[in-house]
C-alpha cells in the first residue's frame, strides 16, 4: 500500500542493505547462535545470542535490535558490541524480525498492536531476556538495550514499556518513545517537530507502563547532523522526553568536545550521577557510529550504514558501567556548563579534547593496579588495567604493578606518578 511505503520509506532507505566496505573484526572462538524456543514469541521473533567462553554467573546482558532490512548478524558482524562481551564479560541477544513481519524486515516501532507492554514483538523480546536470565545467568538489574534506526526505535519504546526489565538503553539514530502510533504516523516521526512539551513527551513514558515510579533506565542518545532520513530534531525530543521521565533539566549538566566531531552533553539526575546523555556526531548521516582499530575506545567495522566515526558501543558500554561490572559514578565528561534557557544540540567546530576541569581539589590515591580496580578508580580489560575516566594504560592487571592516580574530577583519573 502506498501508505505503508511512505511510512516505512526512509527507514529502509536508511539502513541497511549490508554490503560491507571493511572486513568484520576476528571474533573469539565463542560465535552467533540461534535460540528457539524462548517463549510463546508473540512477536514471530528470532533469537540470537552471543555469549562469551567461561563467561561468569550474574553477568550483564545487552539486547541489540538491528534496522530494516538488516539481520542479526549484520549487526554482530559491524556494531562492535561482541568485541567488549569478551573483554568485559556480558552476553548479547540480537534479536531479528523478518519480511514476514515487515515488507522491509524493520522492528515494528509504530505499531501500538506491537510496541507496547505484553504485546508483540515487545513481548518477545521481553521472553528472550527472560531466556537470558534463566539459561545464561544474566544478571536481572544488570539488562540493557539498544538499536539502531527501526531497532532505535523500538528501543525506546522498550525502555518506556518495559522500565522493571531494562536499567539503561541506547537509541542511535531513533525516535522518542510511542512517538507514532500507527503507521501512516510515521514518516512524521522521522521528518519533523512532534511540537509536545518536555512533560507530553514524558507522559508518553510515564504512560507506557502506568503505576511505575522508577527508578528509570539511564539512556544514550546518538544523533548525526546531517542525518536526513531520522532527522536530528529526534534526538531533542528524546532528551526531552528522558530528562521530563527522570524529572531533571534539559540544560546539560556538562558537556565535552569527543572524537569524530562527537559533542557529549550528559543530564544528571537529582544526585549529580549522569541520567541522561546525548552524543551529537557533525556531518554524520543515518546509521551506527563504529570506529575500527586496536584502539581502547575503537571497535566495529565499516558498511552500509556503519559509519566510521567514533565508537558508539564503547561508550555507550561505558556509560551502562559494563566496563567495570557496576555502573560508574561518573562519565568522562566532567567540563562544566552555563546553564542556558535554552541547551546546545548543534555539535560546535571545536577540535576534540580529553581536557577536564573541576573546581574541587584534587585527590591521589597510591594502590596496585589490582587494589586501584577493586576500588573503582580503574578497569581491567584484557590482562592490562585502565585509569576511568582517562583510559590510560596502567599496564599489567596485578598486586606487582603500583600507580598513583589523580582525580582530577568526580570519576575521572590520570597516572600522576611523578607527584600529586
Amino acid at each position: 500500500m502506498a501508505s505503508l511505503a511512505a511510512a516505512l520509506l526512509t527507514l529502509a532507505a536508511s539502513a541497511l542493505t549490508l554490503t560491507p566496505s571493511g572486513a568484520p573484526p576476528a571474533r573469539a572462538a565463542s560465535t552467533l547462535n540461534q535460540v528457539t524456543g524462548f517463549g510463546s514469541n508473540p512477536g514471530n521473533l528470532a533469537m540470537y545470542s552471543y555469549v562469551p567462553q567461561n563467561l561468569a554467573q550474574g553477568a550483564p546482558l545487552v539486547v541489540a535490535l538491528h534496522g530494516c532490512t538488516q539481520t542479526a548478524n549484520d549487526y554482530y558482524s559491524h556494531s562492535g558490541w561482541p568485541q567488549f562481551a569478551d573483554q568485559w564479560g556480558f552476553t548479547v541477544v540480537f534479536p531479528q524480525t523478518s519480511s514476514t513481519n515487515n515488507s522491509l524486515s524493520c522492528f515494528s516501532w509504530f505499531d501500538s498492536t506491537k510496541d507496547t507492554r505484553g504485546n508483540g514483538e515487545a513481548a518477545s523480546i521481553a521472553q528472550m531476556v527472560s531466556y537470558a536470565e534463566s539459561h545464561y545467568g544474566s544478571d536481572s538489574h544488570r539488562v540493557y538495550v539498544t538499536g539502531l534506526s527501526a531497532g532505535a526505535g523500538m528501543t525506546a519504546d522498550l525502555l518506556a514499556d518495559y522500565p522493571d526489565v531494562f536499567a539503561g538503553g541506547a537509541i542511535d539514530s531513533g525516535l522518542p518513545a510511542q512517538c507514532a502510533t500507527t503507521q501512516s504516523a510515521a514518516s512524521s516521526c522521522q521528518t519533523s517537530s512532534q511540537n509536545l512539551t518536555p512533560a507530553q513527551w514524558g507522559d508518553k513514558v510515564r504512560n507506557s507502563d502506568p503505576g511505575y515510579s522508577g527508578p528509570w533506565p539511564k539512556v544514550a542518545i546518538w544523533q548525526g547532523s546531517a542525518d536526513y532520513t531520522v532527522y536530528p530534531v529526534n534526538a531533542t525530543e528524546l532528551r526531552d522526553q528522558w530528562t521530563n521521565a527522570w524529572g531533571i533539566s534539559q540544560t546539560a549538566s556538562s558537556t565535552q568536545n569527543l572524537s569524530g566531531g562527537t559533542t557529549e552533553s550528559v543530564y544528571n539526575d537529582s544526585s549529580g550521577k549522569p541520567a541522561v546523555e546525548m552524543y551529537s556526531i557533525s556531518g554524520m548521516g543515518h546509521g551506527l557510529a563504529v570506529d575500527p582499530g586496536s584502539g581502547t575506545a575503537q571497535c566495529g567495522s565499516t558498511g552500509a550504514y556503519f559509519l566510521s566515526y567514533i565508537c558508539s558501543t564503547y561508550y555507550t558500554a561505558t556509560f551502562w558501567g559494563l566496563n567495570s561490572g557496576a555502573p560508574p559514578t561518573s562519565t568522562p565528561s566532567t567540563t562544566p556548563t552555563t546553564p542556558t534557557t535554552t541547551p546546545t544540540t548543534t555539535p560546535t567546530s571545536t577540535p576534540p579534547t580529553t581536557s577536564t576541569s573541576s573546581s574541587a581539589p584534587a585527590q591521589c590515591f597510591t594502590a596496585s593496579n589490582y587494589a586501584q580496580t577493586v576500588a573503582g578508580r580503574a578497569y581491567q580489560s584484557g590482562g592490562y588495567t585502565y585509569a576511568d575516566g582517562s583510559n590510560q594504560n596502567m599496564g599489567l592487571w596485578n598486586v606487582a604493578v603500583t600507580h598513583t592516580l589523580k582525580e582530577t574530577s568526580p570519576g575521572y583519573y590520570v597516572i600522576a606518578d611523578s607527584g600529586c
